[in-house]
């Protein structure tokens, strides 16, 4: 067994540091990687797999990229789910004893990626931490891009359940897991089955309570908030920030801001519910065309376009709250040019948040800082603009909104309008700036003046016209003279290398002039690059301000986003108030709308309270548009509670807790549950965790089941839904089962709705309109053949239907035995509808004392059970 060579043995001490990442370490312009790294990058970024001698037996196996193009590499490598380490040269080579110096100066993960060019710049890219604690989770999330932090607790009712949802809420690239958490198998299996999340299980230590408070005490200076021990998201936070030091090895100064929430500060919405209702992606093809964000989102800026996609995800329960956004976007709605003009302006204003997360993380080009510049310079107009708007919440920006003269003016004094994206070759500072640099450049400018007129007196005085004064990075500044022309070459003439058709040659002259150019332009790349240090921690220090005003800017370009979309699409103003009442006139679903010929989509009325109408059950044919309207009122309540127009006439929304959807399901074979399982699964979170003031939209419960089976669950769930003791709350019920349509009348709170269809002849159309009552068939077979069923089927079950309708019950067993089946079916409704009217009978018939019964009461006792029994 050999012995490792020193450059190895250091990348072995490296590498023992960092076991989970892949090492990047660099030698030389290559970043190269080693053993069962190489391995896995060379499999995994299609590139050449080598070997290098490293003092063992057999050649480590090697491969690598180049220095300059390893954002790709690493972009590449962090999207397939690996952690990636750069380590790079500490000291310089030059001034080494020895092995060089180098250190891990980075980790890139998915929860850290900062290079914009990897990441969706109109969505956060979120790391989460979760700490568990028993039944207790603290988490926090952080966008490391933009310096937003959010902590939270889940301490009460089912956690797991919580848990679950508020990831869906953030979505997070990556999770930083306790080893409690780790040890929860069947949570990780949920999260490995819902979401596609890189999970990193970190130290222990800095999960406990002591530490994580030092962490944000010493993070967060001014910090104001109260650190209770009783806080798990304290927990969570600190080792968040851990993680986050550990990774950047940087400041982390842009995050200013502890922002702690509790869930039900926001309408609650489960992972199901965000899914169905397709609010920021569809449910197939995953993408923002067809969903809610898609017809909402007209920002102009990539700040806006995060908060609108945050307002969407989080829908306000505070009706204060809702009221502000609300006559903000009105009063944009009813100022079209002044909208126009500040969105306009906004076209121009870059992506502050992340330039600023760059300018102190330390990734910054001269060209992030010119786009800064052009950005702050459209603010002066947009205060100007907002200075006549009188709604608080826009009058709250227009005083957050700060000129930053002094940033525009040293960035503009300073940077070249058009630099080079490296920083450290020179040419990024502009002339007048700093003396010492123009003194420079005069230099280096005379000092190639200097070597065109030495390269024209030496042609004059050796008579050589096509002698040249060339320079390159090895040798220097050279004169080159051609093998036919050797014989003309003056005896002062230093020799300094021979090439194949050529001479090259040095004087004491050209020497001297090339110390002076050489001097002056490595002086000059030195000191701009100095200067430009100084003016991005000038820039730095204002992050307060700057971040103030770009939050500012991405407030207001949301609001005239939703006033443009309500312009636009004729959407009215919801009255939105702390009551119990939805009444939607003329409500639309704003997707399918915006997809489909405007002019034919039928709008429809929506009314549910608590009380008469607590639960409609609506029926009609697939394809007739009973989903189509269940959405559209989720969404309907839903954009009123983001501060958002809605595409209606008019509308009253009662504010809204939480909205449940159930609506289709799907077999999970990975977790072996059926479709069956899976919806009864939905059906049960549904009834656990709403509440009276939840919106439930229910469609097709039970149908994954028999007949009977499923009709009894429907029905059982309808009674538990409609029951005030047990929930009460407002409910769009879609089913098949017309059975469902006798509880009108029997259970209060229950209306019968269906969708119109007119027949002609064999076939259907469906009109699409909602109306009070209950369908009169669920035009199965007409449904089967506009999807194309071939006709030989559809004749066939015509035919089968018919034997069925005409059976003779008296001649037929099979059809007598069916009737009698859905007879007692109904029977066994009937019966449960008059179930406490029956209990109380029975209490009176047991409490009544026959030995003192006269004939006269006992006819009378006997009439009054008969009728309450009949009525």
């Amino acid at each position: 067994m050999g012995t490792v060579t020193p450059m190895m043995q250091q990348y072995l001490n490296i590498k023992d540091q960092y076991k989970d990442c892949i090492l990047f370490f660099r030698l030389g312009d290559f970043y190269e990687m080693f053993f069962r790294d190489a391995e896995v990058a060379s499999k995994e970024l299609e590139i050449t797999l080598t070997g290098k001698d490293c003092g063992l037996e057999e050649r480590a196996p090697m491969c690598g990229v180049p220095f300059h193009a390893a954002d790709g590499y690493i972009a590449r490598l962090v999207s397939k789910g690996y952690k990636v380490a750069i380590c790079e040269q500490v000291e310089d080579p030059a001034l080494a004893k020895g092995i060089v110096k180098r250190d891990v100066v980075k980790v890139v993960t998915p929860g850290t990626v900062t290079d914009i060019a990897m990441l969706d710049d109109r969505k956060n890219n979120y790391l989460m931490s979760v700490c568990r604690n028993g039944n207790f989770y603290g988490l926090a999330a952080v966008d490391i891009t933009t310096g937003d932090f959010y902590a939270t607790r889940i301490t009460w009712g089912n956690t797991r359940g919580k848990l679950l949802d508020e990831i869906a809420k953030f979505m997070p690239s990556e999770l930083v897991v306790n080893s409690e958490f780790n040890e929860d198998k069947e949570l990780l299996s949920q999260l490995n089955l819902r979401f596609n999340i890189y999970i990193s299980v970190y130290d222990n230590c800095s999960f406990e309570y002591g530490n994580a408070k030092e962490t944000l005490r010493e993070h967060f200076k001014n910090i104001t908030f109260e650190l209770s021990e009783y806080d798990i998201s304290i927990n969570a936070s600190g080792a968040l920030l851990k993680y986050l030091d550990m990774t950047q090895k940087v400041s982390l100064s842009h995050i200013q801001n502890f922002n702690s929430y509790n869930i039900d500060e926001f309408m609650i919405l489960d992972a199901a519910t965000r899914r169905n209702l397709e609010l920021t992606e569809t449910m197939r093809e995953k993408s923002k065309r067809g969903s809610l964000l898609w017809v909402l989102d007209k920002t102009m800026t990539s700040m806006g376009g995060r908060l609108l996609r945050k307002w969407i995800e989080q829908p306000l329960v505070n009706l204060g709250d809702i009221r502000l956004r609300l006559d903000a976007v009105s009063e944009f709605k009813n100022k079209f040019m002044a909208r126009m003009e500040i969105r306009e302006m906004l076209r121009r204003v870059y992506d502050m948040e992340r330039l600023m997360g760059k300018v102190v993380l330390g990734s910054v080009n001269c060209r992030d800082l010119i786009a800064l510049k052009n950005s702050v310079s459209q603010v002066p107009y947009v205060k100007n603009i907002l200075a006549d708007f009188q709604s608080e919440y826009n009058m709250t920006c227009y005083q957050q909104l700060d000129n930053l003269e002094d940033v525009q003016q040293l960035i503009e004094t300073s940077i070249m309008e058009e630099p080079p994206i490296t920083i450290k070759e020179g040419g990024i500072i502009k002339n007048g700036f700093n003396p010492e640099v123009d003194k420079l450049r005069e230099a280096s400018t005379r000092g190639k003046d200097w070597i065109a007129a030495l390269e024209a007196a030496e042609r004059e005085k050796t008579g050589i016209k096509n002698l040249k004064v060339g320079f390159n990075r090895v040798f220097g500044y050279y004169i080159e003279i051609t093998k036919s022309n050797l014989a003309s070459a003056p005896e002062d003439y230093i020799r300094k290398q021979t090439l194949a058709n050529c001479e090259r040659y040095i004087t004491p002259e050209l020497k001297e002039i090339e110390d002076n150019i050489l001097g002056a332009e490595e002086k000059i790349v030195q000191l701009e690059y100095s200067l430009f240090v100084q003016i991005k921690e000038i820039i730095a220090s204002q992050l307060t301000r700057i971040k103030s005003t770009s939050k500012a800017l991405a407030e207001l370009d949301s609001l005239a986003s939703l006033a443009e979309v309500a312009d636009r699409e004729g959407y009215c103003m919801p009255e939105v108030a702390a009551t119990d009442e939805i009444h939607i006139i003329d409500g639309r679903h704003p997707v399918v709308e915006k997809m489909t010929d405007k002019s034919s989509f039928v709008p429809n009325d929506t009314v549910l309270d608590l009380g008469e109408d607590r639960l409609a059950v609506i029926t009609g044919p697939n394809m007739a548009g009973k989903s189509t309207y269940m959405r559209q009122t989720a969404l309907i309540v839903l954009m009123a509670q983001i501060g958002s127009f809605v595409p209606a006439t008019s509308a009253r929304i009662g504010l809204v807790d939480r909205i449940f959807t159930r609506v289709g399901a799907s077999d999970d074979l990975a977790s072996g549950q059926s479709t069956f399982m899976v919806e009864m699964s939905e059906v049960a979170n549904i009834l656990i965790n709403a509440t009276q003031r939840s919106l439930l939209i229910l469609d097709e419960i039970g149908r994954g089941t028999s007949t009977f089976d499923g009709l009894s669950i429907a029905w059982a769930v309808i009674e538990y839904i409609v029951s005030r003791e047990k929930l009460g709350c407002r409910t769009l019920f879609a089913t098949h089962y017309h059975e469902l349509t006798e509880l009108e009348g029997k259970l209060t709170g229950i209306k019968n709705y269906c969708i119109t269809v007119k027949e002609k002849g064999e076939d259907v159309i469906f009109l699409r309109k909602i109306i009070r009552g209950g369908a009169d068939g669920s035009y199965g077979i007409q449904v089967a053949r506009l999807a194309g069923v071939p006709l030989p089927v559809i004749d066939r079950a015509k035919e089968i239907l018919q034997e069925l309708d005409a059976a003779d019950i008296s001649k037929n067993g099979k059809a007598r035995r069916i009737k009698k089946q859905v007879e007692g079916q109904l029977d066994l409704f009937e019966a449960a509808a008059k179930a406490s009217a029956h209990n109380e009978i029975l209490e009176q018939v047991k409490k009544l004392d026959i030995s003192r019964l006269t004939p006269i009461d006992a006819m009378n006792f006997l009439y009054e059970l008969q009728r309450k029994m009949n009525s």
